[in-house]
């Protein structure tokens, strides 16, 4: 055996043992309980299509019924994840639209349509892993027209 082959055997030993060591480290993957009367839909009373778009784009990382996948648990992509969805979640929460913490802006309904127009949401990275969650035009022509019929909704 040559030194550079020890060299890279003890390298990718090493690098496999702080990949194993690291599975132990785990973000806690939550979906904390909500009063359905403060979500999104019973407050906003958005039409179907609305609705269901929102949860198929947004859910999950922005509600309280985030579909964990199989990646999630995988560190450190799962600590990556689980950032992510906390970030999500404290900026707007479908699960609990009216019930903001102290210091919250309340999201806007036009919001939602300026974010999804411009293409920040859903990221890039989310949507070429989920890519049912991009909306389609008409998915996002029906959101920017209730975001802007409605009145604005804010939280209390």
């Amino acid at each position: 055996m040559t030194i550079f082959s020890t060299s890279v055997r003890v390298v990718t030993g090493l690098a496999v043992a702080v990949l194993l060591s690291i599975q132990l480290v785990q973000p806690e993957r939550t979906n904390p309980q909500s009063d359905p009367r403060l979500a999104f839909e019973a407050i906003a009373n958005p039409p179907h299509q609305v609705a269901s778009s929102l949860r198929k784009a947004c859910g999950d990382c922005h509600s309280n019924e985030t579909r964990w996948p199989w990646y999630s648990r995988i560190s450190p992509v799962s600590w990556l994840v689980v950032k992510d969805v906390r970030e999500g979640r404290a900026h707007f929460n479908l699960s609990t639209w009216s019930q903001r913490e102290t210091g919250q802006e309340s999201p806007e309904t036009q919001e939602l349509c300026a974010e999804v127009k411009a293409g920040k949401m859903p990221p890039r990275a989310y949507a070429s892993l989920h890519p049912s969650s991009k909306l389609s035009p008409s998915e996002l022509a029906a959101l920017c027209a209730f975001s802007f019929a409605e009145p604005v909704v804010t939280g209390q």
